[in-house]
Order: C-alpha cells, then structure tokens, then sequence
C-alpha cells in the first residue's frame, strides 16, 4: 500500500489520483479543477506527435482578445484604421455639419485674431504715445458689433437678405463717391478710400462694396434664372458688369489695387457660377488683365511692389523692406514659435504688423505650426462654404455663398501670398483675423450669411428642428422629476 506522501506527490505530477479535496498539498500545488486543466493542456501541447497516444489530438488555442496591457490586437486596429476613411465621410455628409464648420472657424479664426491684433499692436499703440490695449479694444469693439451682424445674419430669412440687397449697394456706392468729394474723404498710406465718423474711428466702404456687390449680383442673377434669360449673353453681363465696372472705378480713384483685385475676383466667380461660356469668360478675363496691367505700369510705387516678389533683401532706398522682413518674421518662428508677444519684428522693424502682415508675426510668435492652424481654418471655412453652394437649390444661395466664399478665400490667399514673398504686396487684410473694423464688420455679416444658408438645407431644418424638439422634452422630463420627488406641503 503506498504511503500518503507518494500520493500526494504522484498527485501533484498528475500521475496518480488526486488528493482529497480541502487537503494541504491540494492548496500548496494549486490543485484546483481549473489550474490542472490548465497543466495537462499546456503538457499535451509540448509532447512531441511521436510520444502522443493514437487518437490524442491537442485543442486549438483560442486567440486573446486582448493583448497584454489591455491593448486590441493588431488586426483589430488595421480594421479600425481602414473604416476611418468611411467614418469621416458620414461624418461629413451629416446634415449640420457644415453649419458646425463655418461657425466654429468663423468664431475661431477671430478669437485669434483678437489674440494676435493684441500681441502685434502693443509696440505700435506705445510708439504713438498711446495705451497698449488701444487697438484691441478698438478691435473688440469691432468684435462686438460684428458679433450682432453675424447672429442677426444667421437668423434672418433668405427673402430678407435679398431684400437688403438694392439697398446695400446703394448706400455702398453712395458713402464710396463721398470718399472723392474733397474735404471729406480721408489718405491713409497714399489711398484715399476713408471716411472719418467722429474721434478716432473711420470708415472705408470699399469694404462694404464687397458685401453688396455679392448680395446684390446674386439676387440679380437669381431673378434672371427664374426667367431662364442666362443663357443670353447680354442679359449674362448687364447690368451685373457695367455696376462692377463702377465699383471698381471707385476703387481705383482713391489708388487701392488690392480690394480692386479682389472685387474682381467676386465678378468672376459669380459669373463663373452663372454658367458663362468659356469665350465670353476668357475675353472678360483677357480685358481684365489688360486693365490691370495697365494700371501697374503706369504707378511706380506698384511697379516697385511687384519687383519685390521673392525678395532676398530690402533693395535701393529699402524699397522691399516690408516684404524682407515678413520674411525674416517667419523664418525666425521655426517649428512653434518664439512665444505669444515674443516677436522681434514689431519692434520697429516690420511696417503694418498688426494689419496687413499680422500673419508673419503669427508665424514668429506662433510658429509653423500657428500658421498652419490659422490656414487649415480657412481651407475649412471655405471648403464648407462651397458645400453650401453645391447642395442648395436656391439660386440665390448658391450665388451668395459662391460669392461669400470666392470673397473670403481670394482676399487671404492674396494677404498671405504677399506675407510669403510669393505676390505683390497689394495692402489687404486677412479676413478676420487683421485689425481693422471697416474689414471685419462686413465680413462677419458675410460669415452669418453662410451659417444662414447652411440652416436653411430642407435636412439641417429637420435636424435643428428634432435636436431643439428633444432638448425642450428632456427639459421637461426633468422639471416634471423635480417636481414628482418633492414632498407635499405638511409632510414630515
């Protein structure tokens, strides 16, 4: 008979019979169900083939889950990354989203800007002897206004925007004629295009003329596709280009080439958007060209600005000093920036820091990695504007928006273009994001107009109009819990 002690040894090596259940060796060799199930699985796999006996067959091993520390396996992760690409456009092609996209950069490219307008202007506020909060509280006083136009904007029906239309352009010519009347318009940098409205504050309409040249030449050819009359050429072009010509003419008067350019482009996108011929688009275009390369030839100071493209140096007489030190600006920021308020070249040495070339101090403060934010939100703004334009059975709206857009994204290419040496310097600013309240007031109404249109797709309405249906009911719910849980009067 064998002893106690080579059973339970015997036991132990699975040899033997196992040991009453709750004995010592049980509990010291972890003789549980499970753990030698787990023993004779782990041996049956590390026994050759030849040692097997005939009919044994070892059990598949089902794969982890979960890899150590918790992690999915690797397949799982290949198979996640593959339907991103399918997640982000559903994601896209939500109803609201680009509703979401142009209010989010809107709002974000000017709480930006009011950080760097801060940053840039201080120098410049205490050279001229004043507080160094001085244009940012200008500017947000902007901000504030611009914010009541946006919201107003977003709000308003189509039917009402198109009604401001003739009256918008109107008083948009109106204050632009003032602007030439001796004694009333104001210089600033060699270009009379100001009106002063009292103490320090001034106006510049060529800003709003943007603004009502969009509205009002998408209500016009809105009008004109309802009678199918587009397809004539006549119609096409009159009146929309003899009233551009006129705003344009204006312009031109009080000497400013960049908002000319970019009125011009707003021409040719709503004609583009109008379905005109390619020759009637060509010869427009040709005549265009003509005109403005007449118009440099004839002005030294824009010769001298174009000769200043990709400028390594500020030149005879310092001619491309701007342009080289934008350059120097940017190069100096690297990757991330020297650190907000940290910029060198608006110590004296960039001209227009916080206006024009705002975008190279971004760059030296901010960093690479500043501007690129800064351009991803417009590439946003803008991507999400031609969404509307594209999506919309509303002439009006696809006109507007194309317009809005072609407006907004023209003017920054041109402001960051000349930042980066690779246009002429033409003096615009970049959209919200420049001091400057004449340039931002319109274009925040032009942001509202595009959120307006966004909530007016027939499936945004049904989902604004289900998220505030469940929001009012949740609400509701819990105002009816609050009141189920309370105890009646005299209950103790």
């Amino acid at each position: 008979m064998p002893s106690p002690t080579g059973r339970v040894r015997r036991a132990a090596a699975g040899d033997g019979p196992a040991a009453p259940r709750g004995s010592a060796s049980t509990a010291d060799h972890g003789g549980s169900r499970a753990a030698a199930a787990e023993r004779a699985a782990v041996r049956r796999a590390a026994t050759p083939p030849s040692d097997r006996p005939r009919g044994a067959s070892v059990p598949a091993a089902r794969p982890p889950r979960y890899t150590a520390g918790g992690n999915r396996p690797r397949g799982s992760a290949r198979r996640g990354a593959a339907r991103l690409p399918k997640q982000v456009r559903d994601a896209w092609d939500r109803p609201l989203t680009a509703y979401y996209v142009i209010l989010g950069a809107g709002l974000l490219i000017t709480v930006l800007g009011l950080v760097m307008v801060y940053s840039a202007s201080m120098i410049q506020a205490l050279r001229y002897g004043l507080p160094s909060t001085y244009y940012f509280r200008k500017q947000l006083m902007a901000v504030a206004i611009g914010s009541v136009l946006l919201y107003a904007a977003a709000r308003m029906p189509i039917r009402l925007h198109r009604a401001l239309a003739y009256p918008l352009l109107l008083g948009a010519v109106f204050l632009m004629c003032l602007v030439q009347v001796p004694g009333i318009g104001q210089t600033v940098n060699g270009n009379t295009n100001w009106l002063s409205i009292g103490g320090p504050f001034q106006l510049q309409p060529s800003e709003f003329g943007k603004l009502a040249l969009v509205m009002w030449g998408a209500d016009l050819l809105a009008r004109k596709n309802e009678k199918k009359l587009l397809t004539q050429w006549k119609h096409l072009l009159v009146p929309l280009v003899p009233v551009a010509v006129l705003l344009l003419g204006l312009i031109m008067l009080g000497g400013d080439m960049g908002t000319t350019m970019v009125l011009t482009a707003v021409l040719f996108g709503l004609l583009w958007l109008a379905g005109a011929p390619t020759r009637l688009f060509t010869g427009v275009l040709a005549a265009a060209g003509v005109l403005a390369a007449l118009f440099v030839a004839t002005s030294p100071n824009r010769m001298g600005r174009l000769h200043c493209i990709a400028a390594t140096s500020p030149g005879a007489n310092d001619q491309c000093w701007q342009a080289v030190h934008g350059i120097y600006a940017l190069a100096s920021g690297g990757w991330f920036g020297t650190g907000l308020g940290a910029s060198v070249e608006k110590w004296g040495e960039l001209p227009e820091p916080h206006t024009d070339f705002i975008f190279a101090v971004t760059g030296e403060e901010l960093g690479l990695a500043g501007t690129l934010s800064v351009l991803a939100l417009f590439a946003a703004l803008g991507y999400a504007g031609i969404r509307v334009a594209g999506r919309t059975e509303d002439p009006f709206v696809r006109f507007a928006a194309g317009g809005v857009t072609t407006w907004i994204t023209v003017q920054s290419v041109i402001n960051v273009g000349a930042v980066l040496g690779l246009l002429p310097i033409a003096g615009v600013p970049l959209p919200l994001f420049s001091y400057g309240g004449s340039a931002l007031l319109p274009t925040m109404y032009a942001v509202g107009l595009l959120i307006s249109f966004a909530r007016s797709e027939p499936a945004a309405r049904a989902a604004l109009a289900m998220r505030e249906h469940n929001s009012l009911t949740g609400v509701m719910k819990r105002t009816m819990r609050r009141r189920t849980g309370r105890r009646p009067s005299g209950e103790r």
